[in-house]
């Protein structure tokens, strides 16, 4: 690498913005161009190798990685909040932006975005996100009409107009108009079609997921069936990325993260920076287990949690790194679900996680844990 030359990428939809410098940190280069395969890749191919070129995630991230990886000798897609404070410092503009993307990636400051290897792979995680996207829109378009029926002094839930019989009730207890009629049913047309959006996709989704040994395995947790199964599949992506379960439950959003400064106190607190589709799935799948009445092994630790007076969000939280736990473990070894394997409860030390913010401990203890197959 003593030649080597490191390349930022500021990619808009039209144009992207190119810096190259030297290991010394020299600049080299600016260029510019149009935002196409054929005109990157020949800008790329004018430097000389080795070349190592860095962008930042985004929309185009996946499909610049499929077609631009054998140009470099690595593209690195990296995480734009870890470069925020410091792309803001100074001057900004977007060829400033490129070249500082460079010069972090120079020093090793970036923090790289896991992405699937096979385009397969990545279009299984896109219509994931695009189920989860409709089910948001569904929600979204249930609330307007709630709100819009209290607005005339009608209370009710989304079940209050799903199925025609409860709308024509709800409908006629709204005031007489042309006007009032109309709105309704411009929003009630809204959330059907919403409706049959995520219908579809589930339907879809489902019929792609059972073919899937991986996800069919992952069915067989309590909790868990196919959208939560594919879900945790498409954006896990491969159980090898994490070095430890520890790492898992934070990027699930329900591991504990410690934070001090000087002598003061310890702080513990759940990871902020998480997957939000991630941490909703698997604290569902924990809600569900825990509700069950048939003896599977995380309702049992689930009210074992409540018994030793830890709060029923964090027996939740518990519960739910137990079934991480376990579905990677699952993942890892290629095994079946088998309940005598989930681990025994959390010593309370463990499970101690104090208020929801933080807690503050005085002096060391042991990382917290979870439970879950170690094989």
């Amino acid at each position: 690498m003593e030649r080597a030359y490191f390349i930022g990428m500021d990619v808009h939809k039209q144009t992207t913005e190119i810096a190259v410098t030297t290991k010394g940190g020299r600049l080299s280069r600016r260029e510019r161009c149009q935002t196409a395969i054929p005109e990157l890749r020949a800008i790329l191919e004018r430097t000389r190798r080795p070349r190592y070129a860095v962008l930042e995630e985004g929309p185009l991230a996946d499909w610049l990685l499929q077609n631009l990886e054998g140009s470099v000798d690595e593209l690195m897609i990296c995480d734009p909040r870890r470069n925020n404070l410091i792309a803001k410092d100074s001057d900004k503009d977007d060829p400033i932006d490129a070249e500082k993307l460079a010069q972090l990636y120079r020093g090793g400051f970036v923090k790289p975005v896991h992405h699937a290897d096979s385009r397969e792979r990545m279009l299984f995680k896109e219509r994931v996100a695009l189920y989860h996207d409709r089910v948001r829109n569904r929600v979204r378009q249930a609330n307007r009409i709630i709100s819009q029926f209290s607005r005339h002094g009608v209370m009710l839930t989304e079940t209050g107009f799903a199925n025609a019989v409860e709308r024509a009730t709800a409908l006629r207890q709204l005031p007489r108009g042309a006007m009032v009629r109309e709105d309704f049913e411009v929003l009630l047309l809204g959330y059907d079609v919403a409706v049959e959006q995520e219908d579809r996709l589930r339907g879809a989704l489902t019929r792609v997921a059972r073919k899937n040994e991986t996800i069919r395995r992952f069915t067989a947790i309590p909790g868990v069936k196919w959208i939560r199964a594919s879900t945790f599949y498409a954006y896990v992506d491969t159980p090898w990325r994490f070095k430890s379960k520890s790492a898992l439950w934070k990027y699930l959003g329900i591991g504990l993260e410690r934070r001090t400064s000087g002598q003061g106190p310890v702080k513990l607190r759940v990871a902020r920076n998480a997957n939000r589709c991630l941490k909703n799935m698997i604290l569902g799948a924990a809600k569900t287990a825990a509700i069950k009445k048939d003896g599977n092994p995380f309702g049992e630790q689930y009210r074992r949690y409540i018994d030793e007076g830890l709060t029923p969000k964090n027996a939740r939280r518990s519960v739910a790194r137990s079934q991480a736990a376990t579905m990677w473990g699952m993942w890892k070894n290629g095994d079946a679900y088998r309940p005598e394997l989930v681990g025994p409860i959390l010593r309370s030390e463990e499970m101690n996680e104090g208020h929801d913010r933080s807690l503050h401990l005085r002096g060391r203890r042991s990382s917290p844990g979870g439970i879950g197959p170690v094989r």
